[in-house]
């Protein structure tokens, strides 16, 4: 039987997609774990399917005529999955020794445990925040917009989980999707990602959703992966803030409902709505006006879209 489904979501990352699939086999070098590889390639116009085909033909190519969102692509790799656990992982990450044996061994021996994090490194070592308690109202007025920086600290801290060890084993709330290892189980519960998201906070309602089932979500902090960071939305940054803040909307519509989120649809407007006006003040005086420009042209494209609440 197949012991874990490893899914790999891939858009125009080629190099680091194939970083991620040879750490991966480097990883499992000397493990008897049973696994299957799933790369979902959503429309790349670089060499990503050649790549896959030519040197990694072990690997369950998915590939997609359009890029339909990574949600979705997700979904098509579970559809396709058979492992007792499966493995969201992103191509823009690095497994580091011993990790997938780490995760799938903790879920073995702790059946009440439906999703496990690793301890996620930024490329320069350093340690990458993805444990999380659930937002409230004050969490996302503050995290994530330019007023983050005048948080009352223990705001953030309690989300982002600062009172625990980086190297630690706990529960927490959720963990952020670019290495996050799941149940069959869990999966035949509550079914797959919410495809109302296109990007962004999936994994947070994933979680939300096992955890109202009775599953516990633990960061693993003994397992470690790199995780680059954001190399596919780096190339639509108008639409990564989009993405961004409407998934944080349906979230919120989700789980507490239609009012808090359109205050809050409301906040974000005005405050992008602030930033731009701020932007073209320092482009108007020569400040790096190139720079904002292009931030100002960013912040109008997400005051045209109103953030939709779905």
């Amino acid at each position: 039987m197949t012991d874990l489904s490893i899914i790999i979501v891939s858009w125009n990352v080629a190099a680091l997609l194939a970083a991620c699939l040879d750490s991966i086999a480097q990883s499992l070098s000397q493990s008897a774990l049973q696994v299957e590889m799933i790369v979902v390639d959503s429309a790349s116009s670089d060499h990503s399917v050649t790549l896959v085909r030519e040197n990694y033909p072990h690997v369950t190519l998915i590939p997609q005529n359009e890029n339909s969102g990574f949600v979705v692509s997700n979904n098509i790799g579970l559809r396709q999955a058979n492992g007792r656990y499966v493995l969201l992982l992103n191509p823009d990450t690095e497994v580091i020794g011993d990790a997938l044996d780490q995760m799938v061994s903790y879920l073995d021996n702790h059946p009440s445990v439906g999703i496990v994090g690793p301890h996620t490194l930024n490329t320069d070592g350093t340690t990458q925040s993805t444990r999380r308690r659930f937002p409230t109202m004050m969490t996302a007025l503050f995290e994530s917009t330019w007023l983050q920086a005048y948080a009352p600290r223990h705001v953030l801290d309690q989300y982002y989980v600062t009172d625990q060890p980086d190297d630690g084993v706990f529960d927490v709330d959720w963990v952020q999707g670019s290495a996050l290892m799941a149940r069959c189980a869990v999966y035949d519960e509550i079914g797959g990602l919410d495809p109302g998201y296109t990007m962004f906070s999936e994994e947070l309602d994933w979680c939300h959703r096992a955890k109202a089932a009775g599953w516990q979500v633990v960061y693993l902090g003994t397992a470690q992966v790199i995780h680059h960071g954001g190399k596919s939305t780096e190339q639509v940054v108008a639409r990564r803030h989009i993405h961004f803040q409407e998934s944080k909307l349906r979230y919120f519509r989700k789980f507490h409902g239609p009012f808090s989120a359109q205050c809050l649809r409301i906040f974000l407007l005005l405050n992008y709505a602030i930033q731009l006006l701020l932007e073209a003040g320092k482009a108007l005086v020569g400040h790096k006006r190139a720079l904002r420009q292009e931030r100002v042209k960013q912040y109008w494209q997400v005051l045209r879209s109103g953030l939709k609440v779905s």
